[in-house]
């Protein structure tokens, strides 16, 4: 059951998309700073950095669909999202701030990373995966709930690049700003206020529709019946063929955003002036998906639109760099080069977003997928999955560019303007390769997801009917699957 009647107002899709600024913050911070602040400021090695940051994803990635089945397992007079999105934001503000201010100002050891990384993953699941799991319960419209993540990632690139526009001008500014150990305090305390302050108001604006007792009381939660109800979720074919496709896309991107300084440092050498326009020209690309991923929608299907995104995306983001290997790229350094390279960047992440957000979106048709074949909704357990997908993924790809930096040559305390052409060729020839190896399995799979809009529509005239057709049914007991695959021939569930 939708909670919104009719179609969603303006209001509740900023409310709503306001939730995802604390991602955004997370995800810059991680996938931007983290690596290049270990390595280069606190003088960690890049390959312990990104392998202490994959080793905490992975556990991270373990615990998320447990996250996902306590919350479609809350049971309470606000409903089964609020009350995680009241609660978990002040402690996940708490570990941030010790991320980037680590006890003695000195590098934790390999263990300790581990750990402050892991309690900041966790902290920020219990946000993220109940926040976007009321995509579905509010509404049921296949373009309303594009829309709705039009808005979750519009909010969390506003969160990432106003992070990121104040590192390069207040918290870290000057030509060695990001070398600087000073400026990462008050860029983790800022971070952490603003991911509180957008979760819990978030919820707060959306307290009036969503707080209500769930329309059927749970099950107990167990540990048996929840990874039988993960596995069952996860042997959904539609989700099956969506995180093969999704799998490789996460890998690439993190690779791409925790690759992106290396590349603005050394390959590109842009200098503290230049760094300020990157946010400016990632957020206009925002902007541009945010007007023409609803046509594409429309004209092509949320399968279509991510496989031609994935492969125009990397078209177009490895341009630049084919061209300057081919020796025909205007001098680095000069505003010919600046500006060109940032052209490149603009469109190639216009159509890297609009993949995304495509990608993403298709999560939400699993959920009634997922409820005609079981008489049960996991919207939670779906998008936890999505999680472990793109956190495992996001921790591999930044791995990659650990082994990226380490098989080029590069040094710990590198010079942008002195780092030999051999390195900076190196550096680029392997990003590329793993970036079209990546991008064409992403298109290979995205553009096989099974569930087109008709498809959808027709689903749920099915629902309906069979909701009209038979009172509503009583959780099932703890083993799910058991429970789900017993169904009379004319597919309506027989008594235990």
């Amino acid at each position: 059951m939708q909670a919104a009647a009719g179609p969603l107002s303006t209001r509740l899709n900023l409310v709503h998309g306001f939730g995802a600024v604390a991602f955004g913050v997370k995800d810059l911070g991680f996938s931007f700073f983290l690596l290049i602040f270990y390595n280069q400021v606190l003088g960690m090695d890049a390959r312990l950095v990104s392998l202490a940051l994959l080793i905490a994803l992975l556990v991270d990635a373990v615990i998320d669909p447990i996250i996902g089945n306590l919350s479609d397992r809350t049971y309470t007079r606000w409903g089964r999202r609020l009350p995680w999105l009241y609660v978990a934001p002040i402690p996940l503000a708490v570990v941030w701030v010790l991320l980037w201010s680590p006890p003695g100002g000195e590098a934790p050891s390999f263990a300790g990373l581990v750990g402050i990384a892991i309690c900041v993953r966790i902290l920020l699941s219990a946000c993220e995966v109940p926040s976007v799991s009321l995509v579905p319960e509010l509404t049921q419209d296949y373009d309303q709930r594009t829309t709705l993540f039009r808005f979750r990632f519009l909010s969390g690139w506003m969160g990432g690049l106003t992070m990121m526009v104040l590192a390069y001008t207040v918290f870290m500014p000057g030509q060695d700003g990001l070398l600087q150990q000073e400026g990462y305090f008050a860029f983790g305390l800022f971070g952490a206020v603003l991911m509180a302050a957008s979760v819990i108001g978030s919820a707060a604006g959306q307290h009036y529709l969503v707080a209500r007792l769930p329309e059927t009381r749970p099950a107990p939660f167990t540990f048996k019946g929840a990874f039988a109800e993960i596995f069952e979720a996860f042997s959904e074919k539609s989700f099956l063929i969506f995180g093969a496709g999704a799998l490789a896309a996460y890998v690439s991107q993190g690779m791409l955003f925790s690759i992106l300084n290396y590349l603005n440092l050394f390959v590109w050498q842009l200098t503290q002036t230049d760094l300020i326009l990157l946010p400016a020209t990632l957020f206009l690309s925002v902007v541009l998906m945010f007007v023409v991923v609803g046509p594409m929608h429309r004209a092509w299907g949320k399968a279509k639109t991510a496989m031609i995104a994935a492969i125009g995306s990397m078209m177009i983001g490895l341009t630049p760099y084919a061209l300057l290997l081919a020796g025909i790229w205007p001098e680095v350094g000069t505003a010919a080069s600046t500006y060109g390279y940032f052209a490149f960047l603009l469109f190639g992440n216009t159509l890297g977003v609009v993949m995304m957000i495509s990608a993403t979106s298709m999560i939400a048709e699993i959920v009634e997928a997922f409820e005609e074949r079981t008489y049960r909704r996991a919207e939670a357990a779906f998008y936890s999955g999505n999680w472990l997908i793109q956190k495992c993924a996001t921790g591999a790809g930044i791995f990659v560019t650990g082994q990226i930096i380490g098989a080029a040559g590069l040094a710990a305390d590198a010079d942008p303007g002195a780092v030999p052409a051999q390195t900076i060729a190196d550096m680029v020839l392997y990003f590329g390769g793993a970036s079209a190896v990546l991008a064409l399995i992403a298109a290979y799979w995205l553009g096989r997801f099974p569930i087109s809009r008709a498809e959808h529509e027709a689903r749920l005239e099915r629902l309906a009917a069979r909701k009209d057709a038979a009172p509503p049914q009583t959780a099932l007991p703890e083993n799910p699957i058991g429970n789900a695959s017993r169904a009379s021939p004319d597919g309506s569930p027989l008594a235990p």
